[in-house]
Parts: structure tokens; sequence; C-alpha cells
């Protein structure tokens, strides 16, 4: 207690004046991208000098956004997944060169000598050779059944992208893995484990991971879709927001007061904060473990001749200043969280929209403000930047027109049609449902939609609109029948792996 209330009170966020500096950099993202919701602070040498916020939780509502606001942090949460396995190790519980086999005797990878090596350290660094979102429709859309002891079933069915320890290649699932071996290290549920070794310590008051009443809780952001110019609400919480299988790779939600709590930890820490996680175990956590490979863009725009991924942070030199960082993306919310170390300053923002352009340009302006004041880009330049670069992806890659793929006819279906599956997705039925075939996976309600043709090739169009991309489904003749899938936009998010589909045709249709 005397730990909570000293780093408590040692970083409340204080009544800020309008700083004319970052309200025109905020109002003209928040004018560009027409957002629904937005929470942005900013910290100067180790004190919070800007906070703001726009627009509604939920477009339309009149219930304002504050400070006090819950958004979805998404992937922001692998930073407190590994906040709470270096509390571990501090406490003896836990060796970041222990085999994660000593804490989780079923875990298994395809190639059993990774299984027998894999350290606990290497479930942080996406460098375990899972291809670039594997098993992420165990995770997303939610909700959907998939537990973490699935998951850790499913990982061995996956095949490597490429070899251990070679490369970057961003992965979820061995972080809900992570958070198993603290759960099994730390004698207690993950979530009991969060509350108990970081948001309370720490003071995150309004942090939330776990079932939790929307109500009682109250304050808290609905994601968004944008549906011909205007923000639509998509995947509202019920009035009890459950406790989801993906929580330690990008479950939590929190507030900005309590966000620039967190970031100022990092920044700027009390000897209380000091105690709560030692020196040796901060330089752990945001060093370099892992080479990531620099991007033109990133080479133009920020001069960057180095990036890495640290354990549940990225690191980049930027105008030749250090940043610590990490983003968060789920459908409908993003987040950013950028440390400048060096200055002990940074910001974070919480955004209840589609932003991956307006989070590119607001974190850009922020950081050029610390990294290079006199930089006179400005968010129209960077946003027309962005915009220039899609439409020339969208030339090389362009998305079919799904606009035009027509119903397959069952009798045209009745080869291919039955019970399928997949060794770590599971069951799924390809049947007659009327006049249409229908395709659905047992454990993902939402992964369900019609089987339709476009340009001579099947594609499973999704009933959820939020759902995206539409896939491409390939039948393989043979006894059994088998299956493969892949994006109908190759451009889109990794998360929707289709790739490393593989259904095997079990049993004919109830």
């Amino acid at each position: 207690m005397a730990l909570t209330l000293a780093t408590f009170a040692a970083t409340a966020t204080p009544h800020q004046q309008p700083n004319p500096t970052y309200d025109h950099i905020l109002d003209t993202v928040v004018a560009r991208y027409h957002l629904p919701g937005i929470a942005l602070g900013v910290i100067e040498h180790g004190k919070i000098v800007y906070t703001a916020t726009r627009g509604e939780t939920v477009a339309g509502s009149g219930q304002k956004i504050d400070a006090r606001t819950l958004f979805k942090i998404a992937s922001n949460s692998k930073a407190m997944t590994t906040a709470l396995l270096g509390r571990l190790v501090d406490q003896g519980k836990l060796h970041w060169d222990d085999p994660v086999t000593k804490y989780l005797p079923d875990f298994a990878m395809h190639d059993p000598w990774v299984t027998k090596n894999m350290r606990v350290a290497d479930l942080l660094t996406h460098s375990s050779g899972l291809p670039e979102g594997g098993g992420d429709l165990m995770l997303w859309p939610e909700p959907n059944a998939y537990t973490r002891q699935d998951i850790i079933h499913g990982l061995r069915y996956i095949a490597p992208g490429y070899s251990f320890r070679s490369k970057y290649q961003y992965d979820n699932l061995l972080y809900v893995v992570a958070g198993e071996v603290a759960a099994a290290a730390g004698g207690a549920p993950y979530e009991t484990l969060m509350h108990r070794e970081v948001f309370q310590p720490l003071g995150l008051s309004r942090c939330q991971v776990g079932e939790w009443n929307r109500d009682a809780v109250g304050d808290v952001a609905q994601p968004h879709s944008q549906v011909d110019g205007r923000n639509e609400p998509i995947r509202e919480d019920g009035a009890t927001i459950p406790a989801i299988t993906s929580a330690p790779a990008g479950g939590i939600r929190c507030d900005l007061t309590d966000m620039l709590t967190w970031a100022k930890n990092w920044l700027a820490p009390t000897p209380a904060q000091l105690t709560w996680l030692s020196e040796e175990q901060r330089r752990v956590l945001q060093s370099p473990h892992m080479l990531i490979p620099v991007s033109k863009q990133r080479r133009e725009w920020d001069h960057s001749h180095v990036m890495a991924y640290g354990y549940g942070w990225r690191m980049a030199d930027v105008d030749g200043h250090w940043t610590v960082w990490h983003t968060g993306t789920l459908s409908g919310m993003y987040s950013e969280l950028m440390l400048l170390p060096d200055q002990r300053s940074g910001f974070v923002f919480l955004i209840n929209g589609e932003a991956d352009d307006a989070r590119t340009v607001l974190g850009e302006l922020l950081l050029k403000h610390f990294t290079a004041p006199h930089d006179t880009r400005d968010a129209a330049w960077y946003a027309d930047a962005l915009d220039r670069a899609a439409q020339a992806d969208s030339r090389r890659t362009p998305a079919p027109d799904t606009s035009h793929a027509v119903p397959v006819p069952p009798k045209e279906a009745v080869a291919w049609t039955g019970r399928f599956r997949d060794p770590w997705l599971g069951e799924m039925t390809l049947c007659t449902a009327g006049n249409r075939v229908r395709f659905a996976v047992a454990k993902s309600p939402k992964l369900a939609g019609e089987v339709r043709r476009l340009d001579g090739r099947l594609l499973v169009h999704w009933d959820d609109a939020t759902v995206y991309p539409d896939a491409w489904l390939d039948v393989h003749p043979g006894r059994p029948v088998t299956l493969t899938m892949a994006k109908a936009d190759a451009l889109a998010d990794f998360s929707s792996d289709y790739e490393d589909l593989h259904f095997t045709r079990t049993g004919d249709c109830p």
C-alpha cells in the first residue's frame, strides 16, 4: 500500500493549460482523419506537461472522452506482460534462460529441437520461427472459444516460416504462452498476477484485465469503423467484459492517466518504482535483442540506422536520438507509447477509431517535436506521403473487387462439401444451407460466411463486415479432399493468417 500511494502521488496527472503547439498537432490530425475520439498526453524532462482529449466514447452519444476513459491498448499490453515477467525474475521465481517446458511441460513447437531449446526469453522477441501472425486466428476475431491451452497445443502444428532465432517476424501467440509461464512461475492466473504485481504497486487504478463490469467501472471507449465517411461503433461491449485468451498479447485496457503513470515509471522512476522493478530488469526489457529491418520510409523520414525489438518494446535511433516505443492495433482501436529515455520525455495517445495512418502521422509529428524541432513537414505532408505510398502498393498488388462474386450453387459443391479439420484451428463445416454453401468454424463464430465464385475462383465472404478481408478457398481433390485458403487482399493485416490453414475432410455434413 505504501508503494502504491507513493507511486501514484508522484505520477498523478495535474490539470494542464492549453499548449498551442500540441493543440495544433492534435487538432490537425483529428480533422484530417475524422477521428471519433482520442486522448493524448506528453511528458517533457520527466514531467507531464500536456494532456488533451477530443471526441466521444461512442460517436453521437454525447459522452465526451476524458483522461479517465478506458481504451484498449492492444499490443502495448506486451510491455506490461514482460514487466510482470521481470518482477518474477527479480523475485527469483523465473529466469530468462529457463526452458519454456520447465513451466509448461505440454508446450511444443513444430520442430522438436526448437521445443527443447525455446527459452522464456525466446517467447518475447518475435524470432521463434513462427510465420508473421501465425495462429492469430485463434485470438481474433473475438469472441471465440479458443483457450490458452488450445494455443499451447496448436503451436506444434504451425509450420515455421523461417529458422529459429534467425530473424524478426511479429507474432502474438507466444506472448499468450508467456502469460501462462508467468502464471506457472507466479502461482496464480495471469490476470491475478497483473493486478497484484503491476497495476496495484504502480497505482494503475483504472487499468483492467480479466472479467469486469462495464457499468461499475464506467467511462469506456468503444471501437469504431468508418462507413461512408461516418464513424460507426463496432463490436460494442456488453455489460460484462469477459476475460479473453489474448490478454497477455493485447487484451489490457487503460486510461490516459494510467498510461502516463506507466510511461513516467520508465522515464523518471521514483525510488519506490525502482524498488518495484530493478534497474537490471529495466535494462534487460528495453535492450535490443533482435534486429528489425529498417524500412525505406524510416530511413528517409527519421534517418534511422538501427531498429530492434527488446522484450515487449521496439527501439530505434531517430534523428540521432534513441527511442523506445510500441504501438497497439485492434479492430477500431489504435495506440502508441513513445519514450525518449535520454531526454526523459515521451508521449502516449489512445484512439477509438480506425487510425492506421492517423497514428503514423500523429506519432511522427510529436516525435519530431523532440528529435528535429526545426523540421517544417506538417500533417498534410506526412498524410499525403502515406496516401501516395498506399496508392503505389495498391497498384502493385491490387485487391480484387469482390462485389461481383456470385453464390456457388449447392449442386456444384457436392464433391467438396462436408466436415473438415485444421490441426490448430479445429473443426469447420462446409455445408449447404438453403440454396447457399456456408463456411463455418466451430470455435470462432465470426469466421462464418457464404462461399461465392469470383473470376473462376472460390471466395468465402464473411457475414460480419468487420471481419476483413474475405478469403480465397482452394479445393484440392483427393481422398480425402483438402482445402487451403489465402487473403483476398494480399496487403491486409497479417493476423488474418488464412495461408497457414490446411483443412482435411473428415466426414459428411451433419
